[in-house]
């Protein structure tokens, strides 16, 4: 497939083409420059992230990005500890919460799978040090793909442990946004930022 053409918003500043579906969306554009790609190994973040991409199915990422504070305040900042204890009252209130996606399949994925999460961070040391496990290879996956071989086998892994809502292109890109590759187009501005994030960055394990 050929690559996309970079999208150049008024700044002059080239950036990757999944920009141009929020042209002016000073938020969106943030994102892109500021946080996806840079790579992560907040356990809390982490976990935020696994549960927005699960929420995004069958919606933006701009709609996700919209709401996330929203997210954070019902979701207790994304802290599986807390959320793994969610029962029906919690679950009553997520469903009632007009800030964030009210889809009971998707609020008792995010509520089950922080249960998960913590028997994943009890047996493998961290959520980070599990994920970071699936880093591709140095220059293994090319760009405008939607799913990965990485990505395929963490799906795979994370199914086989209970976890829902973790299929491989959710999976891919998960590891696109927290930095476990760098998928910035060649030629966007943020391309060089991003590697030198990656380069510094101290592997967990």
């Amino acid at each position: 497939m050929p690559p996309r053409p970079l999208y150049l918003p008024p700044d002059g500043r080239p950036r990757c083409a999944w920009c141009a579906a929020a042209p002016g969306d000073d938020i969106y554009l943030k994102y892109h420059d500021e946080e996806w790609g840079r790579p992560v190994a907040d356990d809390f973040r982490l976990f935020e992230k696994l549960c927005l991409e699960g929420f995004q199915s069958g919606l933006s990422w701009r709609t996700i990005l919209n709401k996330r504070e929203a997210f954070r305040a019902a979701f207790a900042g994304f802290d599986y500890h807390q959320v793994a204890k969610f029962g029906d009252k919690e679950v009553n209130r997520l469903l009632a919460d007009a800030g964030i996606v009210r889809h009971r399949g998707k609020i008792e994925a995010a509520i089950h799978n922080a249960g998960r999460c913590v028997e994943l961070v009890a047996s493998e040391g961290s959520l980070a040090a599990y994920l970071w496990r699936f880093e591709p290879p140095k220059n293994s996956v090319a760009h405008n793909l939607a799913t990965s071989e990485p990505s395929e086998a963490l799906s795979k892994d994370l199914k086989k442990r209970g976890w829902k809502f973790v299929g491989p292109t959710t999976m891919h890109a998960l590891m696109q946004a927290m930095g476990l590759i760098n998928d910035h187009q060649p030629g966007c501005h943020h391309w060089t930022e991003a590697q030198k994030a990656r380069e510094a960055f101290r592997r967990p394990g």
